[in-house]
């Protein structure tokens, strides 16, 4: 009898339809104002691109780190972009040469050495519960 019940537990796990929990923990936040806004991509085709993420998220920044559970997400692989609008003008103020003048991150902690980042440099497997540490760059 235990094994048959053990054996439902498994199966039905396996089918569950509940998303997994995604946990960002952001840290380096630099300035006490403003919001961070995240992007949630899951296709390399038009990653970075405005309008294109398939999921948008907002912290308050109070303090300089943020944590946000996300729940929304199917299992599968992604890639979250950030920016720290200080501003509150919704966009990410960039310098003459296209660097962002406010603070960034992408997931994998990537850091941009000669352009903008792949969808396969910052992607991983949302397959469970995770929990992703993201340190801005300022």
């Amino acid at each position: 009898m235990k094994s048959i019940f053990l054996l439902i537990t498994v199966i039905s796990g396996l089918f569950s339809n509940e998303n997994p929990q995604l946990t960002l923990k952001i840290s380096n936040i630099e300035k006490m104002q403003g919001e961070i806004i995240i992007g949630v991509f899951n296709q390399d085709k038009n990653f970075l691109k405005d309008g294109f993420a398939i999921k948008n998220y907002k912290i308050k920044v109070e303090k300089n780190t943020a944590v946000i559970n996300i729940t929304d997400l199917p299992k599968g692989e992604y890639a979250i972009t950030m920016y720290h609008d200080e501003n509150s003008d919704n966009e990410c103020n960039r310098n003459f040469v296209g660097i962002p003048k406010e603070g960034y991150a992408f997931s994998n902690n990537f850091k941009p050495r000669f352009g903008p980042p792949k969808f396969k440099d910052c992607k991983f497997e949302l397959s469970g519960n995770k929990t992703l540490q993201i340190k801005m760059i300022n």
